[in-house]
């Protein structure tokens, strides 16, 4: 174990920079205390205020500590581990013999570790034999990831390491406020300006982040694919196209050179509300240094036309030859803590351990031979998250879930909601009771990040060690002794592991030859180095790595020599604009958008738990515009109700001229009257299924 003075160096449990910490255990044991780690490249000792208060929710007052089981009166009582676990083995078998197995659904979580996002996957196709897995990282950049296989047919948030950002001359940031969301990312922004770099900021709000930029843009939410466009119109128009690039290691370039001729730079701005003079200055910004990059958040992808939307920005590095070179490329901010590792070994929809399609005969057979099992036993794809919680209650008769929280974070949340109720059966595995937790028939209290030792990848795909620093209470058990103790209820006695290392090698196995391989990393040289960046195959003696002869020292800059497709070449893909699912009209003549504030964390389930981060953002707000709330009648912290097609919300008036006027703003952290996702629209993107949390028609009026 990694020690100083007894201080255990580990990973912030929140977002995907996973913040290097160190943690002290306090006298007695029970809780830690968090130091810098400055030795730690990605953050150098820096930490937000969630990071900092972390062990709050450590806490037996604040967390769960037994497990739940709803009795007959209908309420959630004590139970002991062996009456937990059996009801929940009872109910999803019973729900399997009597429905089929894919009556059974399991949804995860993208902050689980690595070992536990592969764990479920097995368990799912394993000991259920149902395809009904899904988990919330579908929320979060499956846009961006079915873009950038398209492309460049391999998806890694960063194709770099984040401290080439601040070496790049140009930054385009796309719907990201990495103030609030990242804090401790901001920096490579500031360094990024200090060292000559310009930036370009592309929000419809005038966040803390935009307040940085060189330039800032603020289109009308859900027109992010008609700027790209745009941009790309003016690039070819003024000559800026690397003709010589796209030639060497390009396919597509002519009909996607038409696609984007067909929006010229006044039509664009009657789309997106950005003046002309602007779109000019962001592509002389963006074509006068030899390198810059693109970096996408959530504001584009969230959209029921996410991954066109990122397949034009895309385009727009690929035109102007800012991808496959140094310090140059497109790249997204991954959003929570294992939201890269966690969709790439298998807990999601259509995919097994490795990033390997799950339709692809020679994968189905690599990881059935791991697993022990035939590949024709392997369920084929499910629903996604969306589709697999809209269908419980009906074709989805009970539901394990692990680490999400969808009664606040799914869009249309209170139909989300009914149908969670609508459950034969539902177990949820959580360290707090959380208000999908509080639905359950059985709730099972499992460790958090400094009670367990286990691997997240972060947003540059670098793998990373969190260590077990305390001993968790008495009464709570790790998801993989979660799951060893199901499997083995349901007949499946071995190839559940409770050790996570044990697990990682397993998963090691398992990805070996897959697009994301981990073959080559072990526990030891993550220690050593810091992190190790797949793909990062197994030499032909085993691990080494830099200090050995044959082991891969990984790959931390992906597509200098060549792009992941079957010919080496960069795919550019055709898109065009199109409206947003639902536009304003007569009856719901605003556009609401929705995001995160910096002092809480995704639905909240954990940082509402936490005094300091609760007296920094007590609660939901409507962020608006002081015309529109000059003509609706809306007065500072006034109630306002805000109401679209799927229900109503009501939260104080936020009155600020950073918004755009025919806009507002919801932070989506919280559950009750002010529920953002009340209000959300679950159109869905074709390719990635991901629902249009950024953009849906609303009123708004004095509540």
């Amino acid at each position: 174990m990694h020690t100083s003075d007894s201080a255990i160096d580990t990973h912030c449990p929140y977002c995907a920079l996973q913040c290097g910490m160190r943690l002290r255990p306090e006298p007695g044991g029970a809780t830690v205390a968090v130091e810098e780690r400055t030795d730690f490249p990605v953050n150098r000792g820096a930490l937000c205020g969630k990071g900092r208060t972390a062990p709050a929710v450590l806490s037996s007052r604040v967390r769960l500590t037994q497990p739940l089981v709803r009795t007959h009166a209908g309420q959630l009582e004590p139970a002991t581990w062996e009456e937990a676990l059996d009801a929940v083995a009872a109910g999803l078998a019973r729900t399997g013999r009597t429905h089929g197995p894919d009556a059974v659904g399991v949804f995860g979580g993208g902050g689980l570790t690595n070992e536990k996002a592969y764990a479920l996957g097995k368990f799912a196709r394993v000991a259920l034999r149902t395809s009904q897995i899904d988990y919330n990282g579908r929320f979060c950049m499956s846009s961006a990831a079915a873009a950038h296989q398209r492309a460049f047919g391999l998806d890694r948030g960063l194709p770099f390491p984040l401290a080439d950002i601040p070496r790049t001359g140009c930054v385009i940031l796309v719907g990201s406020n990495l103030a609030e969301t990242m804090p401790p990312a901001l920096r490579y922004l500031t360094e990024l300006k200090a060292g000559g770099g310009t930036l370009i900021v592309i929000d419809p709000r005038r966040t803390r982040t935009a307040e940085q930029a060189d330039l800032h843009l603020a289109p009308r939410p859900g027109t992010d694919l008609a700027l790209a466009l745009g941009l790309l119109h003016l690039i070819v128009a003024e000559g800026r196209v690397d003709e010589e690039f796209i030639a060497a290691r390009t396919t597509g370039w002519e009909e996607t050179r038409a696609a984007a001729m067909a929006h010229w730079p006044e039509l664009v701005e009657r789309i997106t509300g950005v003046p002309v003079p602007r779109l000019r200055e962001a592509v002389a910004l963006f074509c006068a240094p030899e390198s810059a990059m693109v970096l996408t958040a959530r504001g584009p992808e969230q959209q029921s036309k996410g991954t066109d939307t990122v397949g034009a920005w895309i385009n727009l590095c690929l035109a102007t030859g800012r991808a496959g070179r140094p310090l140059s490329g497109y790249g997204c901010l991954t959003g929570q803590g294992n939201g890269q590792g966690g969709r790439e070994h298998g807990q999601k929809a259509d995919q097994l351990p490795g990033y390997r399609k799950l339709t692809d005969p020679a994968a189905r057979a690599h990881v059935a031979e791991v697993w022990g099992v035939d590949p024709d036993s392997l369920p084929g794809p499910g629903r996604s998250a969306y589709e697999l919680l809209d269908a419980l209650g009906t074709d989805v008769k009970a539901l394990l879930l692990m680490g999400s929280n969808p009664v606040v974070s799914a869009p249309r949340a209170a139909h989300i909601e009914d149908r969670i109720r609508s459950l034969d059966f539902l177990a949820v595995a959580d360290v707090v009771l959380s208000e999908t937790a509080a639905l359950a028939d059985v709730v099972l209290p499992v460790t958090q990040w400094a009670e367990e030792t286990g691997t997240t990848t972060n947003l540059e795909g670098r793998v990373l060690l969190r260590r077990r620093a305390i001993t968790p209470p008495p009464g709570v058990r790790s998801d993989l002794d979660v799951l060893h103790g199901l499997a083995a209820r349901l007949g499946v006695e071995k190839g559940f592991p409770t050790e996570p290392e044990e697990v990682f090698e397993e998963l090691r196995r398992a990805s070996a030859g897959g697009p994301a391989d981990y073959s080559g990393i072990t526990y030891a040289r993550i220690e050593a180095e810091q992190g190790v960046f797949w793909p990062c195959p197994q030499g032909p003696e085993g691990p080494e790595g830099p200090g050995g002869s044959e082991g891969s020292p990984g790959t931390e800059r992906l597509f200098l020599d060549r792009f992941a497709t079957d010919d080496g070449r960069a795919r550019f893909v055709p898109v065009s604009h199109r409206d947003a699912a639902e536009v304003p009209d007569a009856d719901y003549p605003l556009l609401l958008t929705t995001g995160r504030v910096v002092a809480q964390y995704q639905s909240g389930a954990q940082t509402r738990r936490v005094d300091e981060l609760n007296a920094a953002a007590p609660g939901p707000f409507v962020e608006l515009h002081p015309r529109l709330a000059a003509r609706i009648g809306a007065v500072e912290g006034s109630p306002l109700a805000v109401t679209s097609r799927r229900g109503r919300a009501v939260a104080p008036a936020r009155i600020t001229d950073t918004i755009r006027a025919d806009t507002v703003f919801m932070p989506f952290h919280w559950p009750g009257e002010g529920r953002a996702n009340t209000l959300t629209n679950p159109a869905l993107d074709p390719t990635s299924r991901m629902p249009e949390f950024k953009v849906c028609a609303v009123r708004v009026e004095p509540a």
